[in-house]
């Protein structure tokens, strides 16, 4: 049985259960009582009815036993006279209960003098008078289980009113009211001290978020300076003709790296804002990011024996952020290049979902189940383990899906599904 996880409903969970547990226990008590108090007036009828016929027969030795509705009475002399039933004669001394057909006796036996004495008194009609009172008590203990039930949702939703409140309050709380202290509207008992706890935490996740948002802003205009003057540099250096091949490849490889720090940076500030930020702005057509990045990556492929497809639709248009979407589709473009040796590289995006797919060396089974954890790295692998978790973040933000398949030596594939 689970139990309910809000705190209203085990309080009336409780009090229904304590009043189901007292009412039962009540009920079995007094059932009880009822039914020995019974037993034992039949037999004190017993023992008085079988004194007043021993005396009667003392005086008259030719006195009838009792014959009612209710008791019947017969007697055995020690020489066999006297009719006995057969069902009697086996019965020892003492109380006994039988039963014959639909009826039940309480039959009572006892000896004097030479003689043997049964009285059997009729408890049918007792009988059917405690299974009425046993299901009187039973709807009574099930009315009981029914108010304790409404008393325990009244009195929860007395005593748990100022915590719900309480809850309200944070729940529906905007940054811009942070400043107001929650301990002002309740201001003593256990609830105000909750209200104090929260207010405490608040004030540290504020201070924090400011530390955040500064150190943002600062990281964001220093790196994006010092990117800046590397990305000036190197296309200064690339119009320079006296610099050898080499030393021309090596400054493309500095500027690529700049380039992908940047994207990098842009996609880590971008994922730290509101979610209304990130959406804001127009749509953003996926064809034209697709074959523009696949072109930005294709310098991967130099001196490799690769094939690539690219296969767009220009009618998806995504309402998510033109940055964000380049970034995603360039890791995926970008591993898809750098672990492919020979082959071909397929990317295909229609109307719902983008899919790369390569016949590269894939990943072994227990590297695909953590391949979207954050800094993992396969044995093989090259970068620093952030690409497809960055991927992953990005498609969790805009509520898209994304899935990996791959086998060793037989490639990868990507999909990502656009709700």
């Amino acid at each position: 049985m689970h139990l309910p996880f809000d705190l209203r409903g085990r309080v009336a969970l409780f009090f229904a259960g304590f009043g189901a547990g007292v009412s039962l226990l009540m009920a079995v008590a007094m059932y009880q009582s009822a039914h020995d108090l019974g037993q034992r007036l039949i037999d004190e009828t017993l023992s008085a009815e079988l004194d007043d016929y021993i005396a009667r027969r003392e005086r008259n030795p030719a006195s009838l036993p009792p014959s009612t509705v209710i008791v019947q009475g017969y007697v055995r002399e020690a020489d066999g006279a006297g009719e006995v039933p057969e069902y009697l004669t086996g019965l020892s001394l003492g109380r006994h209960d039988i039963r014959l057909g639909e009826l039940s006796y309480r039959v009572a036996v006892i000896e004097r003098g030479d003689a043997r004495y049964y009285l059997l008194y009729d408890t049918s009609l007792q009988a059917r008078r405690e299974q009425r009172f046993a299901w009187l008590l039973g709807l009574m203990a099930v009315a009981m289980t029914l108010l304790s039930a409404l008393g325990g949702v009244w009195l929860s939703r007395t005593v748990v009113a100022p915590v719900a409140d309480l809850a309200a309050r944070v729940r529906h709380r905007r940054p811009d009211e942070w400043a107001r202290p929650l301990a002002d509207d309740f201001p003593a008992g256990e609830v105000g001290e909750l209200a104090r706890v929260f207010d405490r935490h608040l004030m540290r996740m504020r201070a924090f978020i400011e530390r955040e948002r500064a150190f943002s802003a600062d990281i964001s205009h220093e790196l994006r300076t010092a990117l800046s003057v590397i990305l000036s540099a190197t296309e200064v250096l690339l119009e320079d003709e006296t610099l050898t091949e080499k030393q021309l490849l090596r400054i493309r490889r500095i500027k690529r790296a700049a380039c992908d720090m940047s994207e990098l940076g842009t996609a880590l500030l971008l994922m730290v804002r509101e979610e209304r930020d990130m959406t804001a702005g127009g749509g953003c057509v996926l064809a034209d990011v697709v074959r523009e990045v696949v072109e930005k990556q294709r310098h991967q492929l130099a001196g490799k024996q690769v094939e690539v497809e690219v296969h767009t639709n220009p009618e998806l248009i995504l309402p998510a952020d033109a940055g964000l979407v380049e970034i995603l589709v360039s890791n995926l473009v970008r591993n898809a290049f750098s672990y492919t040796a020979a082959g071909t590289v397929v990317v295909l995006q229609d109307a719902h979902s983008l899919t790369v797919s390569d016949t590269g060396k894939g990943m072994p089974e227990q590297a695909v189940r953590q391949v979207f954890v954050r800094h993992f790295r396969d044995m093989a692998s090259e970068g620093a383990g952030i690409g497809l978790s960055l991927v992953k973040r990005i498609c969790d933000r805009y509520g898209w899906q994304v899935r990996l398949e791959s086998s060793e030596q037989q490639g990868t594939s990507v999909k990502v599904t656009f709700a």
